[in-house]
């Protein structure tokens, strides 16, 4: 299926640049030749590979969200949890905010991606059209930055450190599974390829001139890549029925708007506890550096790190690196477009992890509720903090670095 896609135009989904469609090595991909974005990989037969992984991640899913996950003994008493104890507890601790986000990030949208996936992918093996496909494609699509199994899970190995020198530590069926779910779903993601994928639509690409190109008139889907002509102010893809736009409406100021307010939202973030862990009656909150030093002072300097540059230095970074990019497209900078992509790329990739603090929150006090023994409580700074990591990843979701090319193009041209 792949062959029928030879010398299809596409266009990068991070400069705008037009390429064709070129059969390349198994194994191999292809990169734009201006950003150096990923373009399009080839897995040989991508669309019954994914099927076959995406049914295995469900069966894994199942398994662990059903049996339990992990159980902490202390003092003779057991206390056992499955996954969905994380977001419960926060609940009934009443951060209810808190609950519903972990709910969602490592539970349900991975739930509908791998579903969502598997009533595509079942029809397209066969060779024909799910019903109602560019729906169910968009809702994946806009689901997958927020499905955070692999981040619930670094969080959940930092837990279990932690807690090793505070009681025995019981591994469950449902753990094994949950690892076994986070390198299946990465590994179904891998195989997926939405060109070979669309190509069973029938909609080819257009015979765009270049005339038409240099007119700015072609408008690329960033749902599923399909290239259009522009012909209304609010169009739609003929092949998945996404709305179209040249560029993301109000894109700087949008993007602004969400980095001050995630600068106001860090400040009581990292004044105010995370959590206070209480022994026999006692205990002090922890802010989220005060966490780290109390890491450092106990010997575990890997997991200081890991969580200072988890909750600390990421969130700095994002807010730099994307204040640097408003400030250049501002001021029609045309120094080293290439680089300034790659470093919003790099907030797209490692924004998410700073939500390791709030599952191991969360994982933390649904194990440690041992009454007078040992009790771990989530403080007000944590609602603040997932507050700021929710926002930043919306900041970058509304970063159009397309902007970064446009003052280049615009140079190019009048040269």
């Amino acid at each position: 299926m792949a062959d029928s896609l030879i010398g299809e135009i596409i266009a990068c989904h991070e400069c705008d640049h037009l390429h064709y469609y070129e059969l390349i090595p198994v194994g191999a991909k292809a990169n734009c030749l201006h950003c150096g974005n990923l373009l399009y990989r080839h897995v040989p037969d991508s669309l019954n590979r994914s099927l076959a992984l995406y049914f295995t991640a469900l069966i894994l899913f199942i398994i662990a969200n059903t049996f339990p996950f992990l159980s902490l003994e202390l003092g003779g008493r057991v206390v056992e949890n499955i996954l969905f104890s994380s977001g419960w507890a926060m609940y009934e601790l009443g951060m209810g905010e808190l609950g519903v986000l972990i709910f969602l990030t490592s539970i349900l949208f991975p739930l509908i991606v791998i579903v969502g996936m598997l009533y595509l992918l079942v029809p397209a093996c066969l060779g024909k059209v799910a019903p109602r496909m560019g729906s169910v494609y968009r809702l994946v699509n806009a689901l997958l930055p927020w499905s955070l199994v692999g981040v619930f899970m670094l969080g959940v190995l930092i837990g279990i450190v932690k807690l090793q020198d505070l009681a025995n530590v019981i591994f469950g069926p449902a753990l094994v599974a949950l690892a076994l779910l986070l390198l299946v779903y990465t590994a179904a993601r891998a195989s997926f390829n939405p060109h070979e994928f669309w190509s069973i639509t029938g909609h080819t690409s257009l015979d765009i001139s270049d005339e038409e190109v240099k007119n700015k008139n072609i408008l690329n889907c960033h749902t599923c890549g399909f290239l259009s002509l522009e012909t209304d102010e609010h169009q739609h893809c003929v092949r998945c029925d996404s709305p179209l736009h040249h560029r993301i409406k109000n894109s700087v100021e949008t993007t602004w708007a969400l980095l001050l307010a995630a600068v106001v939202l860090l400040i009581p973030a990292n004044i105010y506890p995370v959590m206070t862990v209480i022994r026999f009656g006692q205990g002090e909150p922890n802010t989220i550096l005060s966490g780290v030093l109390h890491l450092i002072e106990s010997g575990m300097w890997g997991l200081a790190m890991i969580v200072f540059v988890a909750s600390i230095v990421v969130p700095v970074m994002k807010l730099t690196i994307l204040s640097f990019l408003l400030l250049s497209v501002q001021k029609k900078s045309v120094w080293r477009p290439r680089d300034r992509t790659l470093l919003y790329r790099m907030t797209e990739v490692v924004g998410a992890w700073s939500m390791v603090d709030i599952f191991l929150v969360g994982l933390l006090s649904a194990l440690v509720s041992l009454d007078a023994l040992s009790t771990i409580r989530p403080g007000i700074g944590a609602i603040f903090f997932a507050g700021a990591v929710v926002i930043t990843m919306f900041a970058a979701q509304s970063f159009d670095s397309r902007l970064i090319w446009d003052n280049v193009k615009e140079k190019e041209q009048k040269v």
